[in-house]
């Protein structure tokens, strides 16, 4: 009796053992590779950007494709000005169907909406302006998709879609997304005024949050969070190709409680959401894997949400940069970025992509 009480208890933790086994094994297959996501994400927008390529004439392809090594890839800002590409406004419905596809590659369907929401911005600034239909200074279709190299799964390659207050830049790489910024999204008016969509707020989300986290601070914290009683009249990096800053200014994550980090992180997300899941999963492991006590949160300008008071808040930790400035146009009028500080247009990426294809790795 005594060897079968010992044999069904060997039995029981051979039983145990084997299904924690089978469970950590299960467990391991369910966790997403990342690897393998961005590769996939990669081969829809080579897909995307290929199909969109061949939709185009001679003379289009020409207006709209560049060499990789082009210093036009870092060529981007987002002030209405003469751009290089192929603008919506010279693509006929089948091409511009096509181009809008390659963008859905990139963005969630929050960023797809915000990206659409900024290009129709430029009919009510165009009405709150007061322009005559002949000037094209303020259009909707004045947005440009640029394509920088071939694009393949085995080449270096990347495109940009850019107009008035939209500047989104992707970099491939040996078939993976390697670089999904600098991403600018601004709007003017932050927040409309009169007429039929009075009250609209694109970057809603972005000005409310980051009000509730200030809101939470106690006055010891707003002497570290608050920089400054004026805020600056842009994005301090603007439009640089590297962006350049000091160290990290303001309160950082360790210093703030509980509910602060989780307003903090809500914030963090409205930036990160706005592209497809992978492509933020990677961003948001760079800077996990630099560390949340690395992140810094820093304010200047009035602490009162209201048109009329400038504000400014940045979001700085050795990996990431993001900016939001609301002081133009009587302070009704946002611009935001973000800056991978380590991978911008995938400059990090592609010199270890060229050091390993030289030495043969």
């Amino acid at each position: 009796m005594p060897k079968l009480n010992l044999l069904l208890t060997g039995c029981l933790i051979l039983s145990l053992t084997l299904g924690n086994i089978s469970g950590a094994i299960a467990q391991q297959a369910a966790k997403p590779n990342t690897a393998t996501l961005r590769t996939a994400k990669s081969t829809q927008m080579t897909k995307a950007v290929t199909a969109f390529l061949h939709t185009l004439s001679d003379e289009q392809r020409r207006q709209a494709t560049f060499p990789f090594e082009d210093e036009e890839r870092f060529n981007w800002h987002y002030v209405p000005k003469e751009r290089k590409g192929l603008p919506l406004k010279k693509m006929n419905e089948v091409q511009r169907k096509a181009a809008m596809a390659i963008l859905q590659t990139a963005l969630s369907e929050q960023g797809f909406g915000k990206a659409k929401e900024i290009m129709a911005m430029e009919v009510i600034l165009k009405a709150l302006e007061g322009l005559p239909p002949e000037n094209d200074r303020r259009d909707p279709e004045k947005y440009f998709f640029t394509f920088f190299g071939n694009p393949s799964g085995k080449e270096v390659w990347g495109w940009r879609l850019e107009g008035h207050h939209l500047s989104l830049n992707f970099t491939s790489a040996t078939g993976e997304v390697a670089s999904i910024t600098p991403a600018f999204m601004g709007s003017n008016p932050a927040v409309v005024p009169s007429g039929p969509q009075e009250g609209k707020q694109i970057l809603k989300q972005e000005a409310e949050l980051a009000f509730a986290l200030l809101k939470s601070f106690t006055p010891e914290q707003l002497k570290k969070v608050v920089l400054g009683e004026t805020a600056p009249n842009e994005i301090v990096t603007s439009n640089s190709r590297k962006a350049m800053m000091n160290n990290p200014e303001g309160i950082h994550y360790g210093e703030m409680d509980a509910n602060q980090q989780k307003l903090f992180k809500q914030l963090l997300e409205e930036y990160l959401r706005n592209y497809q899941p992978d492509l933020a999963g990677d961003l948001r492991t760079k800077i996990e894997k630099a560390g949340m006590d690395q992140m810094h949160f820093a304010w200047a300008g009035t602490l009162e949400p209201a048109i009329g008071k400038a504000h400014y808040y940045r979001i700085h930790s050795p990996v990431v940069l993001i900016e939001y400035d609301n002081s133009q146009t009587n302070a009704n009028h946002v611009h935001t970025v973000v800056r991978d500080l380590t991978n911008d247009f995938a400059e990090d990426a592609l010199r270890e992509h060229y050091f390993k294809h030289k030495h043969g790795k």
